[in-house]
């Protein structure tokens, strides 16, 4: 179902709202949504109450509540229990008389509260991917992926009353693998916040602050370095490329499992001087690597619900080059549809970089990137609209 089609509901409201760990100190794209999404609410004035995992107990936001409801370095046995418990215990008498709305974000922890929640209040699922298929990429354990899919996903989704997804691609996905009706799913894109991603430094100003190379083309990712982000294929793209791009040089951010491995891959591949890893890269300097960047790059495999690094990058005035993957072509097709590759290999990878560098492909500019961001992905609109469903 098209957003266009939500009422828009101007009075104050109380919302109770679930996700998963605490963006400023576990970043990660759920968890960056979710903290942009509550702050966005306070301004309209809402009463918001987050409880996740991880949360701080000294943070003081106006009309914002953070519950903590389990240590997220627990086990998984002991942190679901946690979650119901302590859940249970901050609901106090008459509690949910002065909720309107409930939102939750990630359905394993929503799994163990389920029965706690009032039937007579609206819940709105934000599902923001597969959680059980992105599971089996990582680890090959059958059993685990079954009942995270069939019991606690599924169950959890039956619960809910309307969902948002931030594609077509994966509104797809909640309709035909879970069985839920259109008439239930609202496509609803991420957003960005305009005024942390700016395009306030000159490209060369922006190296400097970050010690790059001035005089080369200059490639970046920031991704959590699994398998079906596809690292891999771009350094075998590169290695494709680098004779007839010498220079070419690329940053990526981020850590995680596959990192010695893909260390390991650019000695093979010869790219000890054209590839620097950043690993943990702070949310301050992200802005400044997306300006110093000549092209921010998405090589995606599989489940990229909508690639909120392509509007952070468009929104600092660099263009973006992705594959055709799950939610990210929504973003390029009406924009820049020439940097989206025709497939997910590494070849077809390394036809659409040549092209871009060597001009074979008009880029957008910095200030077409950062109109079109303004223009569609403000989280001050995006917000509202989430705000509309929510409200029912």
């Amino acid at each position: 179902m098209d957003s266009k089609n939500i009422s828009y509901n101007t009075q104050s409201a109380s919302i109770l709202t679930l996700g998963t760990g605490w963006f400023p100190t576990h970043p990660g794209g759920l968890e960056r949504y979710v903290y942009e999404l509550i702050h966005q609410l306070a301004t309209h004035q809402d009463q918001v109450e987050l409880c996740g995992v991880g949360l701080p107990s000294d943070a003081n936001y106006p009309q914002i509540k953070l519950t903590n409801l389990a240590d997220p370095d627990s086990n998984i046995v002991h942190r679901l229990w946690s979650v119901r418990k302590n859940f249970k215990k901050t609901r106090f008498d008459k509690y949910f008389d002065k909720i309107d709305a409930i939102n939750l974000h990630f359905a394993l922890y929503s799994f163990p509260i389920l029965d706690i929640l009032p039937q007579d209040i609206p819940i709105t699922f934000n599902f923001h991917g597969p959680w059980a298929a992105e599971s089996q990429e990582e680890v090959n354990k059958k059993f685990s992926v079954y009942i995270k899919r069939r019991f606690i996903e599924q169950h959890t989704y039956n619960r809910c009353d309307r969902f948002i997804v931030l594609s077509q691609a994966f509104g797809n996905i909640l309709h035909q693998e879970y069985n839920i009706p259109w008439s239930k799913i609202y496509i609803i894109p991420g957003g960005v916040d305009l005024k942390h991603f700016q395009n306030n430094l000159s490209r060369e100003t922006a190296k400097k602050q970050l010690n790059w190379p001035t005089n080369v083309p200059i490639l970046f990712t920031s991704r959590r370095l699994v398998h079906r982000v596809g690292i891999d294929k771009l350094l075998i793209a590169l290695s494709i490329i680098k004779p007839i791009i010498p220079d070419i040089w690329l940053a990526i951010a981020g850590r995680g499992s596959m990192q010695n491995l893909l260390q390991k891959q650019v000695q093979e591949l010869g790219l000890e001087n054209n590839v620097k890893f950043l690993g943990f890269l702070a949310d301050q300097n992200l802005p400044i690597a997306y300006q110093a960047a000549d092209l921010t790059i998405m090589p995606s495999q599989s489940f990229e619900g909508f690639g909120l690094a392509i509007v952070e990058s468009l929104a600092c005035g660099t263009p973006v080059l992705c594959t055709p993957v799950g939610g990210m072509p929504e973003i390029l097709q009406g924009f820049s549809p020439d940097l989206i590759t025709d497939d997910i290999s590494e070849k077809s990878l390394a036809n659409k970089l040549v092209d871009a560098i060597l001009g074979k492909i008009t880029l957008p500019t910095r200030e077409e990137c950062r109109h079109y961001t303004i223009k569609n992905y403000d989280w001050c609109h995006i917000a509202q609209k989430v705000r509309n469903v929510i409200l029912g």
